[in-house]
């Protein structure tokens, strides 16, 4: 099944929905659910959009789940350490 994944201006997922709920919703168009989702952001009224809206196939909804969460393992920290390591103005 397809899926619709609205990812903010940092890439976190936000809003999901299936191909069904674009059709009866949205007119199969992912730019109206894009408009949509944008639409409490103060630059929305201007016409801009942050974010995008990506189009991910899983075969169920506990597939999807597993990859979102996955999505979240990003590396942190001074040049990608994990420990101790704070930034520094050179």
């Amino acid at each position: 099944m397809k899926y619709y994944v609205y990812f903010d201006a940092y890439g976190h997922a936000k809003r999901i929905i299936t191909e069904t709920e674009l059709a009866e919703k949205f007119n199969n168009e992912p730019r109206h659910f894009l408009s949509a989702v944008c639409q409490g952001h103060p630059a929305a009224s201007d016409g801009h959009t942050s974010g995008h809206v990506g189009t991910l196939n899983f075969d169920s909804e506990k597939e999807l789940k597993e990859y979102l969460e996955g999505l979240g393992d990003e590396i942190t920290g001074f040049y990608g350490c994990r420990s101790e390591s704070r930034p520094y103005n050179f």
